[in-house]
């Protein structure tokens, strides 16, 4: 019984939020690594990319409130994500139209091009925080919970009690049906076989006729998307702050990097990866161990590694120790 309790404290404090987390950042990953692949370089702007498209996400979900209308017990926010993902994409193409095609015409070094998406970044962070302020925006509304901590305890007679967010299960359902739905289209269709051929060979993928520009705008409109989904389901497990998104980019680059840039199968394991090292290290085990090891071994402490503080220090770690030894990431990416 005592495992039991141990094993529902450990599902409920780390598996759970791992598994929604690691979704949030695969799916911001995802975005990194296809820019990294095709346009070929870091885009520094990706999480005040998902800051906009949430943004958006979040006007539209008050103003749908505002009017009454809602998905009873599902997030208004599902309802606004259509027009969340349609204003990030019109900002990216605006963005690559006004910025990045002058630099891609130069033929300019991938350094530059990541010189210029940092100055996108503060642009994309200033928009934000002048629109919607700096503050801590909450836009979750309908059922809080799938299964609560009362209801599983009078289910089950256990001391311990899980906890399942109505937005954890939405993040973990769509992020696989977005990659599902990714891998389909570049496995699947012509444009995506077209943006893998530029994508592992420029000059052979010019020869065979495939458009360049054509590529690059469906690149934008896919990370649009996906950042875009990323960030709002972010927001609504947590809560949707400007300036969270902008640290968000360090967990997701390690992503990126830790499963292979390039590789959107990697980003996906390094999401995963960086989530649960990121949740287990900074996780106090003295519950968990109290009910696992026996009283003589049980510590008095709370058995916590690091304080959460330091949350974004793990990843910074774990990114440090790929690049030192394995360059290229999990998935035999690009080397960085």
């Amino acid at each position: 019984m005592d495992l039991l309790n141990a094993f529902v404290a450990l599902s409920n404090f780390v598996l759970i939020p791992a598994i929604a987390y690691g979704s949030q950042l695969a799916l911001g990953a995802l975005g990194v690594t296809l820019i990294y692949g095709i346009l070929r370089f870091s885009n520094f702007a990706h999480g005040d990319t998902m800051a906009f498209g949430t943004m958006v996400t979040v006007l539209f979900t008050w103003l749908f409130q505002s009017w009454g209308v809602s998905l009873g017990p599902l997030p208004t926010a599902l309802l606004a994500l259509p027009f969340g993902i349609l204003g990030c994409m019109a900002l990216l193409l605006f963005t690559d139209r006004v910025v990045y095609k002058f630099y891609r015409a130069q033929k300019a070094k991938p350094v530059i091009l990541v010189i210029v998406s940092l100055g996108v970044m503060f642009i994309m962070n200033g928009l934000v925080r002048f629109i919607i302020g700096p503050d801590d925006q909450r836009f979750s509304d309908g059922e809080r919970f799938i299964v609560s901590v009362r209801t599983f305890k009078e289910m089950t007679g256990l001391e311990e009690g899980v906890a399942i967010k109505t937005t954890q299960g939405i993040t973990v359902i769509t992020a696989v049906i977005v990659v599902a739905a990714l891998f389909w289209f570049l496995n699947r269709t012509r444009t995506g076989k077209s943006m893998r051929a530029y994508s592992d060979n420029e000059d052979l993928a010019l020869l065979s006729g495939i458009n360049p520009e054509r590529v690059v705008m469906i690149t934008w409109l896919i990370v649009a998307a996906l950042a875009t989904v990323a960030g709002v389901l972010y927001g609504l497990d947590k809560s949707f702050k400007p300036f969270t998104y902008f640290q968000l980019l360090l967990p997701i680059f390690a992503s990126a990097i830790v499963g292979g840039l390039g590789s959107p199968l990697g980003a996906i394991a390094g999401g995963f990866t960086i989530a649960f090292s990121e949740v287990m290290v900074t996780y106090a085990w003295k519950k968990v161990a109290g009910y696992a090891l026996p009283d003589s071994l049980a510590p008095d402490s709370l058995a916590q590694l690091l304080s959460t503080d330091y949350k974004f220090a793990v990843s910074f770690v774990i990114l440090l120790i790929v690049l030192l030894f394995r360059p290229t990431g999990l998935f035999a990416g690009k080397s960085v």
